[in-house]
């Protein structure tokens, strides 16, 4: 049965919704965690309605101290949620009102559309900062094993195949590297947010002389001379989207980030590789094979990227198709954006724990990269340095490869006699190239795994987490 309107909008209607409406409609379950920014938003719009005349500075000053009353009833876990109020903006000025009369002025000159959007942008820029603060937390734990454990040599893989010597600092700059496009695509969603949507109403603005300048300033919604950032338009204010699909598209390239590092792990920590020991207090065991010791956390980690993948699916669906300006379909963009925000925090905490207590296996990792195969292509390198055309060299090399496998023996135990039936650019000196101390430093280059570069690349990110310690 249909109950009398009490909501903002029930003036228009005899009978307010159905229970089974409500249940179905409300948002407050979820977007009560905008809390903080919509008494936020609500004490600048109310400083704004005095700057410009529209209620008196007593009346703001009685909204601010009701606005703090309830903030902190909010805080202490004491305030009283109601669906039946929809949402986190009418729980709060209904509260309100009831505290301090002059709130029933508060909604002047503002929708809950740009009030959304404004709680919202204020989200985004608070969330933005929190995520980058634990990335840099995970980059943090990355150069604390790169620099302790770094030193070691291990065989770096293309197609899940031994390819060439790296140093494993090489490997986890790699990720160092992947962690940090996502930390900036963070700061540019917060850079995107910094706009102030509040004045746009509806749709259509107000007839009503505030200050939208005024209020932009009072938010914080500044450049980085301090003047005011306000959106231009009042139907794509209300409308826009953008920022919910750059946070999802930032949390979901994290996820694959994670899951890659995670596969990594994974691999080096199994019986076969055995290059790694990951911690026990991110491992699980079998409740009927004593033995195991399961990397539950990286399996997680894995699993997750999938939810941050369907998160930005779901937000992408939503919005194709929307006609301007608001539809209640938007009412669905808050879950994923919460829940993007909630996986990445814990994700990129819970890999920077695991990372943190790595053990390194070096006798098993110098095992596995003493394969004299593994310098394949350094010996063509060598015909090369030494007047041989590359593809000539290469054919060179395989002939090489073949006639090891051919006798059953490593690259660098052949008869040089043999190795020069091969091609007449071999000397001597062929084997000397499988030596791995000489291997690793003539890669000298900008981005190789030369102990030069590695001495550079450390110094580097070292100072870029210096400077970046707050960001």
């Amino acid at each position: 049965m249909a109950k009398s309107s009490q909501a903002s909008w029930g003036g228009r209607f005899s009978a307010g919704p159905a229970d089974l409406m409500l249940r179905f409609s409300e948002s407050v379950s979820f977007d009560r965690r905008l809390a903080p920014f919509d008494i936020a938003g609500s004490k600048a719009h109310s400083a704004m309605l005095a700057h410009v005349g529209l209620i008196t500075a007593k009346e703001r000053d009685a909204i601010h101290a009701g606005l703090d009353t309830i903030l902190a009833e909010i805080t202490a876990g004491k305030f009283t949620w109601s669906t039946q109020l929809e949402d986190v903006h009418m729980n709060i000025e209904q509260a309100l009102t009831k505290k301090v009369p002059a709130a029933a002025k508060l909604h002047t000159a503002r929708s809950r559309n740009d009030q959304v959007a404004t709680d919202m942008r204020l989200w985004f820029k608070w969330a933005c900062a929190e995520l980058q603060a634990r990335l840099r937390a995970t980059q943090h734990a990355l150069l604390d094993l790169s620099t302790r454990e770094g030193h070691v040599l291990i065989p770096g893989y293309t197609h899940l195949q031994r390819a060439q010597p790296v140093f494993l600092a090489h490997h986890l700059f790699a990720w160092l590297e992947m962690l940090e496009r996502d930390h900036a695509r963070f700061a540019a969603v917060a850079k995107h947010a910094n706009w102030c949507p509040l004045g746009a109403g509806a749709i259509a603005g107000t007839t009503l002389p505030i200050d939208r300048e005024f209020t932009a300033v009072q938010l914080g919604f500044v450049d980085e001379k301090g003047r005011p950032r306000v959106t231009q338009n009042s139907m794509d204010t209300v409308a826009d989207r953008d920022l919910f699909l750059e946070f999802a598209a930032a949390g979901a390239m994290f996820g694959l980030h994670a899951s890659r590092i995670a596969e990594d792990l994974i691999l080096w920590s199994s019986t076969e590789f055995k290059f790694i020991e990951l911690p026990d207090a991110f491992c699980t065991g079998s409740s009927l094979m004593p033995q195991k010791k399961n990397p539950d956390s990286c399996e997680l980690l894995r699993g997750k990227s999938g939810r941050l993948a369907g998160n930005l699916s779901a937000l992408v669906t939503m919005v194709k198709g929307l006609p301007l300006t608001y539809n209640r379909d938007l009412q669905e963009d808050k879950p994923p954006v919460f829940d993007t925000f909630d996986t990445v925090a814990i994700c990129a905490e819970v890999l920077a724990g695991t990372l943190a207590g790595i053990t390194v296996h070096p006798t098993r990792c110098a095992a596995a990269v003493a394969d004299p195969a593994l310098l394949a292509t350094d010996l063509a390198d060598y015909l090369v340095e030494r007047g041989v055309p590359f593809r000539e060299a290469h054919h060179a090399v395989g002939a090489v490869v073949k006639l090891a496998e051919t006798q059953g023996k490593p690259l660098n135990q052949l008869a040089t006699a043999d190795v020069k039936k091969c091609h007449a650019g071999y000397g001597d000196d062929w084997a000397t190239v499988f030596d791995l101390k000489r291997a690793m430093a003539k890669r000298r280059g900008t981005g190789m795994p030369g102990p030069a570069q590695i001495k550079k690349q450390t110094a580097r990110w070292t100072k870029l987490l210096k400077e970046g310690a707050g960001s």
